[in-house]
């Protein structure tokens, strides 16, 4: 089993050269080089040079490097969509709402001549995306969109309800469930959303654990401070590493091939567990394997 961790995904102003070199070498499992919120307008031109420069002079190392283009209700979203092409892993597009504006980005691709491989991911942030959840996921069937996962913007998604941003996210928890339900349906991946008080340690790591909860794979970052203990919320316990590779063990045992359940440690374990073991591990091979830049 292949996987890529993506426990922490920070976002980096692409008009900060200076961020944008310190990403190399922060221990953090992808980058987010943003042209869209944390970026002026009147900024807007230098930010998509500089993250061509970056992209070209590369250096990343694992890590995977996405660019977070401007709404496509803005004038800029065209010539971002060409700064992405240069070389990013990945085109993140806010406020996604409906399926026919991940056809739009799709169509675009193919005209800044984007590399096959370059993905897209959509961003969940407003109330008519938590509707179409599902259709939304669903693109993922028609390989033209590209489409590879979801990141949770709630911040907008909180502003264009009016529901308020509290301890343990109550008001929210049916949206984020109901974007992790459609996510895993189809097949993607998704990033809980940012956490906004820098000074609240104790909140964020108590975040962090919730999102891995819920099934997130990861958090979105905003200040590289919020990194290790993000990584360290969404990577395996070593205890649960040693109890999966005693699950996977057990079932590859040639007397075990054709059970369904078997008792471990006095434990009744499906086959469904010994799956979830093995991502588990994957998950944690892929994190010790992974080298800095």
């Amino acid at each position: 089993m292949t996987v890529r961790p993506r426990r922490s995904v920070l976002y980096m102003p692409g008009s900060n050269a200076r961020a944008l070199e310190k990403a190399r070498a922060l221990p953090v499992d992808a980058v987010i080089l943003d042209l869209e919120d944390a970026v002026a307008p009147d900024a807007k031109a230098k930010a998509r040079e500089l993250i061509v420069q970056a992209l070209q002079k590369g250096g990343f190392g694992s890590r995977d490097v996405l660019v977070r283009i401007n709404g496509l209700d803005t004038a800029w979203w065209l010539d971002d969509l060409a700064v992405a092409a240069a070389g990013a892993n990945a085109v993140v597009v806010p406020k996604v709402s409906t399926l026919a504006q991940l056809r739009e980005v799709a169509k675009h691709l193919v005209g800044v001549r984007a590399e096959a491989n370059i993905r897209v991911w959509a961003m969940m942030e407003t109330p008519l995306a938590m509707l179409n959840a599902r259709d939304i996921a669903a693109a993922a069937l028609d390989p033209q969109t590209r489409l590879a996962g979801f990141v949770m913007g709630t911040n907008d998604l909180a502003k264009d309800t009016r529901a308020r941003i509290v301890p343990g996210r109550a008001p929210m928890l049916p949206w984020l469930m109901n974007c992790v339900a459609a996510a895993r349906a189809y097949g993607l991946d998704i990033l809980d959303g940012v956490y906004n008080e820098l000074g609240n340690a104790e909140g964020f790591a108590a975040e962090c654990r919730q999102a891995r909860d819920l099934g997130f794979d990861g958090k979105t970052l905003i200040h590289p401070q919020q990194i290790a203990p993000c990584n360290e919320a969404f990577s395996p316990a070593a205890e649960e590493v040693a109890w999966a590779r005693k699950i996977i063990a057990a079932f590859d045992l040639p007397e075990n091939d054709n059970k369904g359940v078997i008792q471990i440690d006095g434990r009744m374990v499906e086959r469904l567990h010994a799956d979830m073991a093995r991502r588990t591990v994957a998950i944690a091979d892929a994190i010790a394997q992974a080298q800095p830049a």
